[in-house]
C-alpha cells in the first residue's frame, strides 16, 4: 500500500475511532444523535488526536501498533485537557477511565487487525520492542 494511502487510511480511521466513542457515549446517556452534537462532543479528542499525531510522527509509520500505543494516551490526556479548561465540560474519573480503555481498544485495536489482514505477524520490532 503507498504512503499516502497508508496515511489517509490510518487519519480516517483514527477520526472514526474517536467519533465512534463519542457517538456511542452520547446514545448510552440517551444525549441524541445529532451529528453537530456528536462532533461537537468529540472535538475535544480530535483535538488530542491531531496533538498526538504530531507528537509521535504518526505518519511514519501509521499502521504501526506502537504508533498506536502512543497516540491513545497522548489523545486522551489532551482530549480531556481541552474538554475541561476550551469547553468547559466535565472530566469525571468515571469518564475518564471509560474513554481510556475505549480509546485504547479503538486507537490500537484497529492496527492489531490490520496487521492480521495484511498477513504481517507483528514481531518484537514492528510492535516497537527492542
Amino acid at each position: 500500500m503507498a504512503a499516502e494511502r497508508r496515511h489517509a487510511l490510518a487519519v480516517g480511521i483514527d477520526t472514526f475511532a474517536v467519533v465512534l466513542f463519542v457517538a456511542i457515549g452520547r446514545r448510552s446517556h440517551d444525549e441524541g444523535s445529532a451529528l453537530s452534537a456528536t462532533i461537537e462532543t468529540a472535538l475535544p479528542f480530535l483535538i488530542g488526536l491531531a496533538v498526538a499525531w504530531v507528537l509521535v510522527r504518526a505518519w511514519r509509520h501509521p499502521l504501526a501498533i506502537r504508533v498506536g500505543l502512543a497516540i491513545w494516551p497522548i489523545t486522551v490526556l489532551v482530549g480531556m485537557i481541552a474538554r475541561r479548561t476550551l469547553f468547559d465540560r466535565g472530566t469525571a474519573t468515571s469518564f475518564v477511565i471509560v474513554a481510556t480503555l475505549v480509546l485504547g481498544a479503538l486507537l490500537v485495536g484497529w492496527r492489531v487487525g490490520a496487521r492480521q489482514l495484511l498477513g504481517r505477524r507483528p514481531s518484537p520490532a514492528r510492535l516497537g520492542i527492542r
